[in-house]
């Protein structure tokens, strides 16, 4: 509301301001992020980074993690790569102990880890299916758990599970990868339900057609894909990595303290086009 009185009109526009930033400001908070040294997972990285957030990324490729790790301390933030296989059990507990370790506090969780196997569902042996699901779910639940304690013990906390549009749609040689990320939505809904009381905000973010490693193997495997594909994007174009730093910054920061059990796309309208 303003007062009419230039003076104190910029006073109220600049208190506004300094609110608005405050809400988005991540400086002093430290987040883990699963699969953080390439694609998507990066792409958030480097978002929170340029918030002010202390960064570990956790990958198996030690040398994607070493490029990874420049681009982020580019920034002037703290930041840690750990090379680890998330699929292990143990993964979760070590990474947490590693990361508190480090930086003394942990603050956000983005369980970004996945992979894919493009197979029909009768060609798909057991093995493959279990071993996507390790990789993209039970390693969100893994960690997140992990986690818990840390959150709780801090008074607050924040989940960020990254999902796909197979979340909400079914593809014929995409059968253990929507199953996983299926999951991924219906794990953050109980997660946000039975963490709340803690203040732990645990969301699900759904990337739409997004130009990263694992679409342009799929491109290749797939004729058309990228044109198909981008016909039923409003946006007019494939997303990017950088189009999840947004909305990762929203949902690890204050402006989101009332936000939980949600799964948000980022898609380009992609999943609102018929």
């Amino acid at each position: 509301m303003h007062s009419g009185n230039g003076v104190c009109d910029t006073y109220y526009d600049n208190l506004m301001e300094v609110c608005q930033m405050s809400l988005f400001d991540l400086n002093g908070r430290v987040a883990i992020i699963t699969g953080g040294n390439g694609g998507i997972g990066l792409g958030m990285a480097l978002g929170l980074a340029n918030s002010g957030a202390s960064i570990a990324i956790v990958g198996r490729n030690s040398e994607k993690n070493k490029t990874a790790s420049k681009k982020l301390e580019a920034t002037g933030v703290g930041v840690i790569a750990i090379e680890k296989d998330v699929t292990n059990d143990s993964a979760g507990t070590e990474v947490a102990t590693e990361v508190h370790d480090k930086f003394g506090r942990i603050d956000i969780l983005i369980n970004n880890a996945g992979s894919n196997i493009r197979k029909r569902p009768e060609d798909l042996p057991l093995e493959e299916f279990k071993w996507v699901q390790d990789t993209n779910l039970t390693s969100a639940f893994v960690f997140s758990q992990a986690m818990y304690p840390y959150f709780k013990k801090a008074g607050a906390g924040k989940i960020i599970n990254i999902g796909s549009m197979y979340s909400l749609f079914g593809g014929p040689v995409s059968t253990a990868y929507s199953v996983s990320k299926g999951g991924m939505v219906q794990m953050t809904k109980s997660m946000a339900a039975a963490w709340g009381n803690d203040k732990i905000q645990v969301n699900a973010v759904l990337p739409g057609w997004i130009d990263t490693e694992l679409t342009r193997t799929a491109r290749e495997q797939i004729d058309g894909l990228y044109e198909k594909q981008l016909a039923r994007i409003p946006d007019g174009r494939w997303g990017t990595p950088e189009d999840h730093a947004g909305i990762a910054v929203f949902l690890s920061s204050n402006a989101s303290n009332y936000i939980t059990g949600t799964a948000i796309p980022v898609d380009g309208g992609f999943s609102r086009s018929g």
